[in-house]
């Protein structure tokens, strides 16, 4: 079975975000087509996707490595994130539809309760289905894919502190669905802003560990995403 290039792109891309391959490392087309059990095509077409996301870069004499994001990089893209996120909320409030809200609204009282309950280990994940679906509710496919990569490089680039008080920003995030669901695009946008900002606070640079590429091997048969 051939296992097709956005399924390894997605694994790679995951060994990156998780420290499996450190920034600088080298990605070897041989060693990743081992890794995976795929051949070595479509790990080429997945590390040109990587590379064109910012996750990879091509050094001469060295080939493929893991790019090496600098500090003001790393910030820059989360005052970006800053930007965004509030206009796809105000977008959201213009285009959401009702599979949107009731989505929404289900992970808001899924949120509330665990906040209330103290199951911490869940509101990560919840988190972030959370703004995924409000992003999707944007209906900006520009905007969504952006999101969704801006996403994976802050989870490489930092570590996200829990919140003091997580009960205080399930109530954000209940009173932005609030704002979409009346269509108040102006409202969805400052609560948005002030959310995110807040956010931002808790972000801090991940410090790497030397990790060895001489990993087992990986199956992407067992429905990997």
């Amino acid at each position: 079975m051939r296992i097709p290039a956005h399924a390894v792109c997605t694994a790679i891309r995951d060994d990156i975000v998780s420290g499996v391959f450190e920034p600088g490392g080298r990605l070897t087309e041989e060693v990743l087509a081992r890794r995976y059990g795929v051949s070595r095509v479509p790990v080429r077409e997945a590390l040109r996707t990587l590379e064109s996301e910012g996750f990879v870069t091509t050094r001469r004499h060295a080939g493929a490595c893991v790019a090496e994001p600098t500090e003001q990089e790393a910030a820059d893209l989360l005052e970006l994130r800053m930007l965004l996120e509030p206009l796809a909320a105000a977008r959201a409030a213009r285009r959401r539809t009702e599979a949107h809200l009731k989505v929404l609204r289900g992970l808001v009282r899924l949120g509330q309760e665990r906040a209330r309950r103290g199951q911490g280990e869940d509101l990560r994940s919840l988190g972030g289905w959370f703004h995924e679906t409000l992003a999707q509710a944007s209906g900006s496919p520009g905007l969504i894919a952006l999101l969704t990569q801006m996403r994976h490089k802050l989870a490489w680039m930092y570590v996200v502190e829990a919140p003091a008080r997580p009960v205080d920003s399930w109530a954000e995030h209940g009173a932005i669905v609030d704002a979409v669901a009346r269509g108040d695009a102006e409202r969805a946008r400052a609560l948005a802003s002030l959310h995110a900002d807040r956010a931002a606070g808790a972000h801090r640079p991940r410090a790497r560990a030397a990790v060895s590429t001489s990993q087992p091997a990986v199956n992407m048969s067992s429905g990997r995403h």
